[in-house]
């Protein structure tokens, strides 16, 4: 058995490349400069010859606001949508599971409960659109997969918004920080972890939502992560900060589904925690 990742130098695929070391799992991984997803004869003839059991797709586009006009535009769907077909085709080739990674930006923000994996998708930004018809893909190829979707990732590599706020307060006495969007933070390790116990447990094929549990705001978000330091944190409204694109304003994800397989799922709390314990470990701080 061999698993094949893409994306491994992302914030998500260097955790699965974490996480296979650890388990000692036979695996491949590419970089996007190693496998242009958005190549497709490479993609087909890279995973004809591997024939993996199983492929994680970690690569993707993820800069929001760029990927509303321009060059970012054409690469959010080159990569996000076609990139994903490439994979699709070369997984149904092989008969390979693919495991997806999407995103809560399929959804509009205006349900007041948290989103079902079975809810209806309204992406609200060229991002979110592009991953939902990724989705569409690869639901109707006919293939083995597990879509996954997930909101606010942070992590030990790359950017992500714990490294931005620690910088920021080591700049600022003061910082203002957005109160109005509500979601679910997700520990990269958690996803990684999820997305490979799905496979090894053989759950059933389908959607799955996946974040570290309970919900929160950007402006409490921040306040956990700063709660050691003397900065002040002030609640503003999305208003005065607006963006490109638009962001949903309540994009809780339901975990009952991705509970109900058993995989534990902490607190976003403990999983921040255990992070920035991590990080002090890898630093050789106390």
């Amino acid at each position: 058995m061999t698993v094949m990742i893409v994306g491994s130098t992302g914030q998500l695929g260097q955790e699965l490349v974490q996480l296979m070391q650890e388990r000692q799992v036979d695996f491949v991984a590419y970089s996007s400069s190693d496998l242009d997803i958005t190549n497709r004869a490479s993609v087909l003839e890279r995973v004809a010859m591997i024939k993996p059991s199983v492929i994680f797709d970690a690569a993707a586009y993820t800069k929001v606001d760029a990927a509303e006009e321009g060059d970012g535009k054409d690469l959010n769907w080159q990569v996000n949508e076609q990139g994903t077909k490439n994979l699709v085709d070369a997984a149904k080739n092989t008969n390979t599971i693919l495991v997806f990674v999407s995103t809560d930006y399929v959804f509009d923000g205006k349900k007041v409960k948290p989103y079902l994996e079975t809810d209806d998708v309204n992406p609200q930004n060229e991002y979110g659109k592009a991953k939902a018809a990724a989705e569409e893909l690869i639901i109707n190829a006919g293939i083995k997969y597990y879509i996954v979707r997930t909101s606010w990732v942070f992590g030990q590599y790359g950017n992500n918004f714990v490294y931005t706020m620690e910088r920021l307060a080591k700049e600022h006495a003061k910082l203002k920080v957005v109160a109005d969007q509500e979601g679910r933070p997700t520990w990269a390790k958690t996803l990684a972890e999820f997305m490979n116990y799905l496979q090894v447990q053989n759950a059933e094929y389908g959607i799955y939502n996946l974040s570290n549990a309970g919900q929160t705001t950007w402006f409490e978000f921040a306040r956990e992560i700063l709660k050691d330091t003397q900065v002040e944190i002030i609640p503003v409204t999305s208003d005065e900060f607006p963006t490109i694109a638009s962001r949903p304003a309540h994009s809780v994800l339901s975990l009952e589904k991705s509970q109900a397989t058993g995989f534990i799922i902490p607190s976003w709390q403990d999983a921040l925690q255990e992070f920035k314990k991590s990080i002090k470990s890898t630093n050789g701080q106390d």
